[in-house]
């Protein structure tokens, strides 16, 4: 039977840019909040009402369920089976919810951990960014059990605004390596159209005012088209983190014997960026590697 979550404590591991602003819903949301991240919980959220604690374990051992969101897969793995982890906190029927951006290999490994000690785990990257974060209209994709998900899905419901149960563990990562795969080929593929209609004298604020009534419309062109033009590249999501999902896409590819070339050109942009300085850009200043390659920037 389906247990339903009405008002609970809710463990939140990870309060960065996108962490901070889901505990926040969480709490509007009308649930009790405890905390633990590597620097100091937020004020914004201990005037909310949120409990800061003092390690990962006791996070585990004061919540129903425990949410993680971390930058990397070993951080993930630090956080849930390292000292002071998860996992030495949990008890038999309490849910973990991966919500970092990992290895599906992983996940599928870290999920069998927890189910043996007699808890779900449920991996549910989100896509949306920092605006939807806040918004809580975050895309949601999630890999677990059926009765876990029917369990969280209030408490999903008010981060996101597209709630999707994929199907089994390390299905929801997967997802996100899909997404992110898309994302970063709509980036390149805005960015190289702007710097072309740019050098050819087309003023890029009107190209893309018109582009944004046609098929080439995307969500993509209307909030990073507008970074580019106007060089707003403070995250947002950072390069660098891309840059580590597109990892996991390539990996991911050759474990399935299988080739994504448009995919590594975009890693390659993203590692030029890097090159120079980039690595804490917004995924859309993956357009200055295109103009250096046109020597000119949009609106020159």
């Amino acid at each position: 039977m389906t247990r339903r979550i009405h008002m609970a404590t809710i463990g939140f591991i990870g309060l960065g840019i996108m962490g901070t602003p889901m505990a926040a819903n969480l709490i509007k949301g009308g649930h009790k909040l405890v905390t633990y991240t590597r620097s100091k919980t937020p004020l914004s959220l201990l005037d909310a009402g949120a409990k800061p604690l003092t390690s990962a374990t006791e996070v585990a051992k004061a919540a129903e369920i425990i949410i993680t969101m971390v930058p990397d897969t070993p951080d993930v793995e630090a956080v849930l089976f390292g000292e002071n982890g998860v996992a030495a906190g949990l008890s038999k029927g309490k849910i973990v919810i991966d919500m970092s951006s990992i290895s599906p290999v992983a996940t599928k490994e870290f999920a069998r951990k927890i189910n043996e000690l007699g808890c779900e785990y449920l991996d549910a990257p989100v896509s949306g960014g920092e605006v939807g974060a806040k918004a809580g209209s975050l895309t949601i994709m999630i890999g677990g059990n059926q009765a876990a998900f029917d369990t969280c899905k209030p408490i999903f419901d008010l981060m996101g605004k597209n709630v999707t149960l994929i199907g089994k563990n390390g299905d929801g990562q997967t997802t996100k390596v899909a997404n992110q795969i898309i994302v970063a080929l709509t980036i390149e593929a805005v960015g190289e159209a702007l710097v072309l209609a740019s050098k050819a004298g087309a003023d890029p604020v009107k190209v893309r005012q018109a582009l944004m009534g046609g098929f080439a419309s995307s969500r993509i062109l209307e909030v990073h088209g507008e970074r580019m033009i106007k060089r707003t590249f403070d995250p947002g999501f950072r390069i660098n983190l891309h840059q580590k999902d597109l990892n996991l896409a390539l990996s991911t590819a050759k474990q399935l014997g299988m080739s994504l070339p448009s995919t590594a050109i975009a890693q390659e942009l993203f590692n030029a960026c890097v090159a120079h300085d980039g690595a804490g850009w917004d995924h859309s200043g993956m357009v200055r590697a295109i103009e250096l390659l046109a020597n000119h920037k949009i609106g020159q």
